[in-house]
Parts: C-alpha cells; sequence; structure tokens
C-alpha cells in the first residue's frame, strides 16, 4: 500500500510540475530547463524569475505533495 501511496503522490507532483512549467512560459518565467541552459551561457537571474524558481515552484512542488497526500487519505 505504500508503494501506492508514493506513487499517487508522485503523479500528482508531476501533474502539477507540469501544468505549473507551461503557465511559468507563458508568463515569461524562466523554467528550471531555461535557466540551467543559461548557467552555462553566463546569462544572469531575474529577480522575479530567482523568486519563482527558488521560493514559489518549491512552494507549489510542496503543496502537490500536501495534494497527494489529501487524495491519498480521501481515497483509502
Amino acid at each position: 500500500m505504500e508503494l501506492i501511496k508514493l506513487y499517487v503522490a508522485g503523479l500528482v507532483i508531476l501533474i502539477v510540475a507540469i501544468v505549473a512549467n507551461f503557465l511559468a512560459e507563458q508568463l515569461g518565467l524562466k523554467t528550471w530547463y531555461a535557466f540551467l541552459e543559461g548557467m552555462g551561457n553566463g546569462q544572469s537571474l531575474s529577480l522575479k524569475d530567482g523568486l519563482w524558481l527558488f521560493v514559489f515552484y518549491p512552494l507549489t512542488l510542496g503543496g502537490s505533495a500536501l495534494l497527494g497526500h489529501f487524495i491519498w487519505k480521501s481515497l483509502f
């Protein structure tokens, strides 16, 4: 059962991450892929991109883990 719980949480995190990356791209924010690609080219990181990548994106993913936990609790 524990493995299924991890799978459900992982699915929720994956879906939220895909949506968050899509929305970030639409809003003109850097994604992790663009950030890492830009590091090799010497590009700097703006304040809004830094806040997104290091504060709000991790909070979003952490919240999705919590959501996965609540979904699991409601199913079983």
